[in-house]
C-alpha cells in the first residue's frame, strides 16, 4: 500500500494566491514550504510524523477559513502525503479522507490554484487501488487531468501527472512529450524547493517512458 501512495500529490503547488488576502496567503505559503521540506528534504522514515503534524495545521486552515478553496486543496494534499509517507492499511482511510477535501474544494471553486485540484483529485483515482478495494479508476483520472489542462496547460504538476498517467496507459510517446514539456515549465518564485523535487520526478519518469520506447 506504501509504494501506491508514495508518489501521490507530490505537490501539486499554486502558481498564484492572488485571490486570497495577505494573512490567508501567509498561511498557505506556510503549508506548501513545509510540505516541500518534508517531502523532499527529510529522511523517508520521519515524514509520516512530520506530515501528521502539518495535517493539524491545514486542517485548522480549513475549520477557520472554510470558505477558502485553496485551504481544502491542501488539506487534501497534506492528508494523501501522510497516507504515502505511512502506508498499510491506513493509508486508504486517509486517501478518502482527501478525496473528500478535494471535492470540497471544487465544490468551493473549481479554478483554485489554477485548478490544482482536478490534478490532486486525478492523482488519487490513478494511484489508489480500484473496486473492491478502493475507488482507483483511470478513466475518471484522465477526465480531471484533461480539465486541469484546460486551466493550466504549461504548469509543471498537471502536465507530470498528465505524463505519469500517460505512461500508466501504456503511452509512452505521449507521456515522453508531456514530461519533457513538464520540464520547460516556468520557476515559480518561492518554490525553488518543490521545483527542484518534481524536475527529479519527472526526469526519473522520463528514464523509465525512454526505457519503453526502445
Amino acid at each position: 500500500m506504501k509504494k501506491i501512495y508514495a508518489c501521490l500529490l507530490l505537490g501539486v503547488l499554486s502558481q498564484s494566491v492572488w485571490a486570497l488576502d495577505a494573512a490567508d496567503q501567509q498561511r498557505l505559503s506556510d503549508i506548501q514550504q513545509r510540505w516541500a521540506h518534508i517531502q523532499y528534504e527529510i529522511p523517508q522514515d520521519q515524514r509520516a510524523d512530520a506530515f501528521e503534524q502539518l495535517s493539524s495545521q491545514a486542517s485548522t486552515f480549513t475549520r477557520e477559513r472554510p470558505a477558502v478553496a485553496e485551504a481544502w486543496i491542501w488539506k487534501g494534499i497534506v492528508t494523501s502525503s501522510w497516507a504515502g509517507a505511512q502506508g498499510g492499511l491506513g493509508a486508504l482511510g486517509k486517501a478518502k479522507d482527501a478525496k473528500a477535501d478535494l471535492e470540497k474544494s471544487l465544490s468551493l471553486d473549481p479554478q483554485a490554484l489554477q485548478g490544482s485540484a482536478y490534478t490532486s483529485l486525478a492523482a488519487l483515482y490513478d494511484r489508489v487501488p480500484g473496486w473492491p478495494i478502493g475507488f482507483g479508476d483511470s478513466e475518471q483520472a484522465e477526465q480531471l487531468l484533461k480539465q486541469a489542462l484546460q486551466l493550466n496547460p504549461e504548469g509543471i504538476d498537471s502536465l507530470y501527472f498528465w505524463g505519469d498517467h500517460l505512461y500508466r496507459q501504456k503511452r509512452y510517446a505521449q507521456a515522453r512529450d508531456a514530461l519533457q514539456k513538464a520540464l520547460q515549465a516556468r520557476p515559480r518564485p518561492g518554490r525553488e524547493s518543490a521545483d527542484a523535487g518534481r524536475r527529479a520526478e519527472i526526469a526519473a519518469l522520463l528514464v523509465d517512458v525512454n526505457k519503453k520506447l526502445k
